[in-house]
């Protein structure tokens, strides 16, 4: 009898298959029993028939708890009602493992605090099921829209000695006899290197922040994908993550359709995400902020508030070019037209989800670079290799980095940041 997942059954119609997995959903009547039995790749109803398995299986499968392992054997029967179309008629069910006790989440009304304390389990609730499949997709999309394009994965390392952003929300790690190094915030600076040997280079992996942040907004360990392009200016980096947004939207909108609508996303709303995507200055964002009442002042950076503001207007991610350079980190290039703004972006997500990418053309000039590393204090002997990058062939190149996580909760529509990665690190969660 051939083992078959859960999502292929609609594929086998008729025919006897058997299924590995676990138990959902227990009820029985009398005679007959009801499993809704998941395998990782979908749900289904089992229906075991005292007449169909005999007494001693039928007893057998009554002693089934909540999460119990289990193999399944039976016939695939249409069902015009199931999710799937599908249900099965058991021949024969073998346990594998029985639970001594109760699942600890089967309650509907558990805290959100219980639940993570509980997240090794939690994952395995049909939700999380679902979510989890989506970021798998946006993860698919992120590499599939590269490699379509041509760029090369550059790994990029974890432990550093150069600072990427602000000093201030490093991990610091003592480091053999080499001294204090940081747990990467970016890994931006090594595809910097990469884009000038490669031309076009992405990353996509785990990134660490140290800000004391409880925000629904921010993880502690989060997943980045970076992209530096050698040649490509300010206008040339925002099409790319126009067109690489754009890409993912509809890559889940095709590939996890039916995860989105079984957590309850309006997916209508994704629908209307159309190229190109509305700009503003910052200076544009300032005085429409002020205009509706914020009391931000120009040379503010944008916080969590007015991003949610700004994003709402409109059904599209939203970019806002052209930040104050004091607000944000070193290597970006001033605007030759006014050098006090810096040629960046931050791409806003629809629906008041705020930032989902930071970008900039980067700073190809020698010694500029060295002023902005003086001005920001920064210790130029840590910098030796990326100055190097300036002295040797030298060109005009851009980059960004999108949040994963961000992003997918945004495109799933979660209230909190927590749900879209496996195991989230905040400020105070490391367990489980």
């Amino acid at each position: 009898m051939e083992w078959v997942y859960i999502k292929d059954l609609k594929n086998y119609v008729e025919r006897d298959v058997e299924l590995r997995g676990w138990v959902r959903r227990k009820r029985s009547s009398g005679k007959i029993s009801f499993i809704e039995m998941r395998d990782g790749s979908g749900f289904v109803q089992v229906v075991i028939e005292k007449s169909t398995v005999g007494d001693d299986n039928f007893a057998q499968a009554d002693k089934l708890r909540l999460e119990s392992s289990l193999i399944v054997r039976g016939k695939v029967r249409k069902d015009e009602r199931a999710p799937n179309g599908v249900e099965i008629l058991a021949n024969e069910v073998i346990p594998v493992q029985i639970p001594s006790e109760d699942f600890p989440i089967q309650k509907p009304d558990h805290s959100i605090e219980y639940l993570m304390d509980h997240r090794h389990l939690w994952l395995r609730a049909k939700r999380q099921f679902h979510v989890l499949r989506i970021r798998d997709a946006v993860m698919k999309a992120i590499r599939k829209f590269y490699w379509e394009r041509d760029f090369v994965q550059v790994d990029t390392p974890i432990f550093t000695g150069a600072i990427g952003e602000s000093a201030g929300n490093l991990f610091e790690i003592d480091y053999f006899d080499y001294g204090k190094v940081y747990l990467a915030q970016t890994g931006q600076l090594y595809l910097e290197a990469a884009c000038m040997a490669l031309g076009k280079v992405f990353n996509l992996g785990p990134t660490f922040r140290a800000e004391k942040s409880k925000t629904r907004r921010h993880l502690i360990e989060f997943w980045m994908n970076e992209a530096e392009v050698a040649y490509y200016e300010h206008e040339d980096n925002i099409r790319l993550q126009e067109d690489l947004v754009y890409y993912i939207v509809q890559y889940v909108l095709n590939n996890a359709y039916d995860d989105l609508i079984a957590i309850g996303r309006d997916v209508s709303k994704l629908g209307k995400v159309q190229k190109p995507f509305p700009r503003m200055t910052y200076t544009e964002a300032v005085e429409f902020l002020q205009k509706h009442g914020s009391d931000i002042k120009w040379g503010n950076d944008l916080g969590a508030d007015e991003e949610t503001t700004l994003s709402k207007q409109f059904d599209s991610p939203l970019f806002v070019t052209h930040y104050p350079r004091h607000v944000k980190a070193f290597y970006m290039q001033p605007d030759p037209n006014n050098p006090e703004v810096v040629l960046c972006d931050d791409l806003l997500a629809s629906e008041g989800y705020g930032e989902i990418i930071g970008a900039s053309q980067r700073i190809h000039d020698y010694d500029l670079m060295i002023e902005r590393l003086e001005e920001n204090n920064l210790p130029i002997d840590k910098y030796d290799w990326y100055l190097d990058l300036r002295q040797f062939g030298s060109v005009p190149h851009s980059g960004f980095g999108l949040g994963v996580e961000r992003t997918i909760a945004w495109i799933a529509g979660l209230e909190h940041i927590r749900e879209a990665i496996p195991f989230a690190r905040t400020l105070y969660r490391i367990h489980p």
